[in-house]
């Protein structure tokens, strides 16, 4: 809140609160609409007095470019205002803060959420490069977050950005020193591939929680970036590949040897293709229903739907902050993986007779067990046991046999993953105990009859002899 007797611009439709932050020639607040619903905005409030002829321009093109640009992952310009003093831009409030903060507060961030907050700056960069818009100025500070409970990135501060083309050049400075490419620093020219450099700076000091070329001095900064010796990632915490993959070649020194814009965008670790949009479930949806179509005649077909399907199903589900659509999601993506792990061993080559013969889940389990010889070996006796069984053999083998597998099933099924071979292998452990329990039935029952049996004899003797005796 402001000291005592100061106050911030007065602005007829709002009523502008805290301050939230403060550039070289705009102060930010937070603001409510007087009228009808009270929204809350940001106001963006630029002293006319500080301006000299480069803020100007810099003022101008954003206001000239957020004004054309409306995308769910870029804070929105709602509206501009001015009177003698300021110049007003009313923006969509973030209630947030900005990334830095965030990365601050939790000391780095799981590779897992830095990978969701890149796919959503490189929506947005995306966009803007369809655009031929370089942002010119990407750093932690300029990303701000929609919410601290379920955050979305908004792209924000165009102050600098400009329309330019891949193959249009620059010499001028702009941005911060910290998050600036090479080429920008050692005054050559330079082009929009500067926000990929940022971009690697931004997605290293997420992961690492600082950034690669933390410094005292500027010309300590300088000189690190000058170098010609190779970033070092560091071993803790550990990088899956793909994600260790995109840090280096984000981080290029040579801006011709640096990644390009199409193949960070198709990059596995980014995979905008399968980033959940308006429309990717409907395109899950259409794929499962085809692979449900295919799988009872073409189960490689089906195996390859239901693949491509979960590739949207899975981002989704991580996206999705309705609790209810959240866990149906999370029903059907189970129910698809358990019907991809069956179908991926029964289209193997060696596994076709199986579903071609529509063999029992016994045999498509052990058909799946063949990488772990002790369950193998405990399925191979437990099928011993039911042929035994079947076959009328000796009752008490035939329960040792199935006790000795259970005991090691059991065993088995503590130690497994979840997955289409945990789910039979629960089922199957189900029905051998069935069996197992039955058979004991069948024993006592047996026993019974002939302890009943035995006492019948025992009077019908005593009978005949006594007859006997009468003769």
């Amino acid at each position: 809140m402001a000291a005592p007797g100061w106050a911030p611009p007065r602005l007829d439709d709002f009523i502008l609160t805290e301050r939230l932050g403060s550039g070289t020639y705009a102060t930010v607040y937070k603001a409510y609409r007087k009228k009808n619903s009270r929204e809350v905005v940001a106001i963006k409030c630029v002293n006319k007095k500080t301006l000299n002829k480069v803020s100007v321009e810099n003022l101008l093109t954003e206001i000239e470019i957020l004004k054309q640009i409306r995308h769910p992952h870029i804070v929105e310009l709602k509206d501009f205002q001015w009177d003698r003093e300021h110049i007003y831009l009313i923006m969509e409030f973030c209630a947030g803060g900005d990334l830095s903060r965030f990365i601050r507060s939790k000391r780095m961030l799981p590779e897992n959420v830095t990978r969701i907050f890149l796919q959503q700056l490189a929506c947005a960069l995306q966009f803007l490069h369809e655009k031929n818009i370089s942002h010119l100025d990407l750093k932690p500070q300029n990303i701000l977050l929609s919410s601290l409970d379920m955050p979305h990135l908004k792209l924000a501060d165009f102050g600098f950005a400009q329309h330019m083309s891949p193959w249009d050049e620059q010499q001028v400075l702009k941005g911060s020193p910290l998050y600036m490419a090479p080429e920008m620093v050692c005054n050559r020219q330079y082009d929009s591939r500067v926000d990929l450099w940022s971009v690697g700076v931004i997605l290293y000091e997420a992961l690492f929680g600082r950034p690669p070329f933390a410094s005292k001095s500027f010309s300590e900064l300088e000189e690190k970036i000058r170098s010609n010796r190779p970033i070092e990632i560091p071993g803790r915490p550990q990088l899956s590949p793909d994600c260790r993959d995109l840090v280096q070649r984000l981080l290029v020194r040579d801006p011709l040897q640096r990644i390009t814009f199409p193949e960070f965008f198709t990059h596995p670790f980014v995979d905008l293709e399968h980033m959940p949009s308006a429309d990717s479930l409907a395109r899950a949806a259409s794929l499962v229903t085809e692979a449900v179509q295919k799988d009872p005649t073409d189960p490689e077909v089906a195996l390859s739907l239901y693949c491509k399907a979960l590739e949207y199903f899975v981002p989704a589900l991580h996206y999705e902050t309705d609790a209810r659509r959240k866990e149906a999601i999370r029903k059907k993506v189970n129910q698809y993986i358990s019907r991809a792990e069956e179908l991926k061993v029964l289209v193997s080559s060696n596994n076709r007779a199986l579903l071609q013969q529509g063999h029992s889940a016994r045999d498509i389990l052990k058909e799946m067990a063949k990488d772990k010889p002790r369950l193998y070996a405990a399925l191979d006796v437990a099928s011993a046991a039911v042929a035994k069984e079947e076959a009328g053999a000796d009752d008490a083998e035939t329960l040792d046999l199935y006790q000795q597998s259970l005991g090691e099933l059991l065993l088995m099924l503590a130690a497994e993953p979840v997955g289409r071979r945990r789910e039979l292998l629960h089922v199957e452990i189900q029905i051998l105990m069935g069996r197992a329990e039955f058979l004991k039935k069948q024993m006592k029952m047996k026993v019974s009859r002939l302890k009943a049996e035995a006492m019948d004899e025992e009077p019908m003797t005593q009978s005949v002899q006594s007859s006997c005796s009468l003769q």
